[in-house]
């Protein structure tokens, strides 16, 4: 069942964020010797990936990580590039088991091949995950594939998906952002045993009212988290201020 916990500050929701997380961490380590999570990228993830990084008592090097997305195209060495942030903000500051990245430089169906099949040999405990401006899950523009069964999949990126990609300052010109990208698919997030959802800031607030307050569409990719029984929405008070008042 879907949980909706909101705070003060996005600096308060990222803690809380990586405390739940590394706590279902400890856990799926405790139960099978190791785990596996998946860790989105943005400026909606700093707080909580700064927090996750911090933690203690988290035994990395039974923690294989898996990467969300990534710009077709795009060299580590581009700012805006999700394994260069990937790498500076988390990975090189734990000592994970593994961690697989996606390269969208060369063959981006072979390449959707290569990591789909480690995936889906490496259930997921732990999905670190935000929700798009657009109301997209990874680069999951609406109207997104909710039925595909392919772990990661070849996308569009739709006008608001990137005009919110240069608003967060990674790209200096509209044009400079990639049209396409690799994403996990919406099937696959939603196979991760837990969901951790961080979402702050007024600018995605109307996506946040649009996917939990209203019918699970593919025009709101990020609705379907609805249907998901253990994922848990971390808003500040901006992002939750489009809410409707809940009972009680």
């Amino acid at each position: 069942m879907m949980d909706v916990v909101i705070f003060d500050t996005k600096e308060e929701l990222g803690r809380r964020a990586a405390e739940h997380g590394a706590d279902l961490i400890r856990k799926a380590i405790a139960a099978h010797g190791r785990t596996s999570i998946i860790l989105a990228t943005g400026a909606s993830q700093i707080e909580m990936l700064d927090a996750l990084v911090a933690t203690k008592g988290v035994n990395w090097s039974k923690v294989t990580g898996f990467h969300l997305d990534e710009y077709i195209g795009m060299p580590m060495s581009h700012p805006a590039s999700f394994r260069r942030y990937l790498q500076e903000r988390f990975v090189s500051k734990v000592p994970l088991r593994a961690f697989h990245f996606i390269d969208g430089e060369d063959d981006c169906e072979a390449e959707c091949r290569r990591v789909g099949g480690i995936v889906a040999a490496n259930p997921i405990d732990v999905a670190f995950i935000g929700i798009g401006e657009n109301g997209h899950l990874a680069f999951n523009d609406p109207p997104a594939d909710f039925e595909t069964e392919e772990p990661y999949i070849i996308v569009s990126l739709d006008e608001a998906c990137r005009r919110q990609q240069h608003g967060e300052g990674w790209f200096r010109d509209l044009k400079d952002v990639p049209v396409q990208a690799i994403s996990m698919s919406i099937r696959q997030i939603m196979k991760s045993k837990a969901i951790i959802c961080s979402v702050p800031d007024l600018r995605k607030a109307e996506a946040v009212k649009n996917a939990l307050a209203g019918p699970v569409t593919p025009a709101v990719p990020a609705s379907i988290l609805q249907q998901h029984p253990e994922a848990t929405i971390y808003l500040d008070r901006e992002s939750a201020s489009s809410l409707p008042p809940r009972d009680g």
